[in-house]
């Protein structure tokens, strides 16, 4: 390997004298595909060893577990030559990336060289994770400034006398960075600054900020004069903000072409048997449409890219579309979720959603509860379908 000299997959250092680089060399290798770093070697690919190889394994163990998330478990070889000298050889695999260092830098490495990697290079590599960690990544370019602090303390404070104590903040004005990334556990501490998580920013940024650095966010609304998604389109909007408003603005969408009722009345509005010129808007239980907008916003697998959550109006139905990865999902989570099995990919931001100190009022009761509103209401089941990397759920109207 030495006498091949350093390329994407082989590192080669003389000794162990800088742990920050060491793990900046370990994440780059890990994000990249795994390789070696092989201690004890010089630039011009000579064995010169190391003094002491044990110290170098144990210093190696102390950065994969301390200096490194998620943590690593090394793969250490400690090798002798005939003359004596000894080097260190450390395996690295890369079975749970992305991996960043412990301020927050992810890199990866090119031929020889390794570099911060750009925005779209760590999404590509998000996308290649589980989607159960997207939730806590940090936001590449956010910063406490994006956080609507107005929003966040009017939450932070229904905790009061309980879990947060506003008489402590004498004198410290309002910490945000400190309540985010302690307290909430919303933000990432980097070498800089405190930067918001992907579930803080979406729970408590700023609608612009939300919009422009998590695009992936928005929602499109469309309603279609007719029963499928080839008719005519009425009107196609794209709602934006953060989970808040999008959650209001999504209500507001659907209200603007449907009617909304809590229960079912005795008689709907075009039944009393007279040919009206318009056709009659259609009925829908609030509750049953409340929760399943929720359910989007809340359930949406953010790691998916060019796959929006889109709501589509019909003449006489409405489907909520969303992304959800269908591998390890379908069949066997769909049939759970009826049963009110949570298969959540982002349960920090659904906790923090779901509370009534985030100050929506949301229906209680979950998927079946929604189905049985759903079904009470208009005489048909929802219709329920995971397939290519979609989750969709379609209502019936009256």
């Amino acid at each position: 390997m030495v006498r091949g000299g350093e390329d994407t997959f082989l590192e080669l250092k003389v000794k162990l004298s800088n742990s920050e680089k060491i793990a900046q060399e370990i994440v780059a290798l890990a994000n990249t595909g795994g390789g070696v770093i092989v201690f004890g070697v010089n630039d011009q690919l000579r064995v010169e060893g190391v003094d002491d190889a044990e110290s170098v394994q144990d210093e190696l163990v102390r950065i994969c577990r301390e200096e490194i998330t998620p943590q690593m478990v090394p793969l250490i070889d400690r090798i002798a030559f005939d003359n004596g000298r000894r080097v260190v050889a450390l395996d690295i695999e890369g079975k749970r990336r992305p991996y960043r260092t412990r301020d927050g830098r992810f890199y990866i490495r090119i031929g020889s060289e390794k570099r911060e990697a750009t925005r779209s290079e760590l999404s590509a590599l998000l996308d290649e994770s589980r989607p159960l960690g997207y939730e806590n990544v940090p936001v590449i370019g956010s910063e406490m400034s994006d956080v609507d602090e107005a929003h966040l303390w009017s939450f932070v404070r229904e905790f009061e006398g309980d879990a947060f104590d506003e008489a402590s903040l004498t004198g410290k004005g309002y910490p945000t960075a400190d309540v985010m990334e302690n307290h909430l556990l919303l933000a990432f501490k980097s070498s800089i600054d405190v930067v918001p998580t992907v579930a803080g920013l979406l729970l408590f940024g700023r609608d612009e900020r939300v919009t422009e650095l998590l695009p992936r966010s928005n929602i499109v609304a469309t309603r279609f004069a007719g029963e499928n998604a080839q008719s005519p389109v009425i009107e196609r909007a794209q709602l934006t903000g953060n989970l808040h408003t999008l959650y209001e603005s999504a209500l507001k969408f659907v209200a603007r072409y449907c009617d909304l009722w809590d229960e079912r009345p005795r008689k709907f509005p075009g039944e009393d048997g007279v040919d009206a010129p318009v056709m009659a808007r259609a009925n829908y239980h609030r509750g049953a449409i409340s929760e399943a907008a929720a359910n989007a916003l809340v359930h949406r697998d953010l790691a998916l890219r060019e796959q929006p959550t889109r709501i589509l109006i019909f003449d006489r139905s409405i489907e909520i579309i969303n992304p959800r990865r269908t591998a390890g999902f379908a069949p066997s989570g769909l049939k759970a979720i009826r049963y009110g099995i949570p298969q959540r990919l982002n349960p920090q931001l659904a906790a923090i959603f779901s509370n009534p100190a985030y100050g929506l009022k949301l229906p209680q009761g979950g998927l079946p509860t929604l189905l049985r509103f759903a079904r009470t209401f208009s005489n048909r089941r929802a219709e329920i379908h995971a397939f290519n990397d979609e989750f969709r759920i379609r209502f019936y109207g009256r």
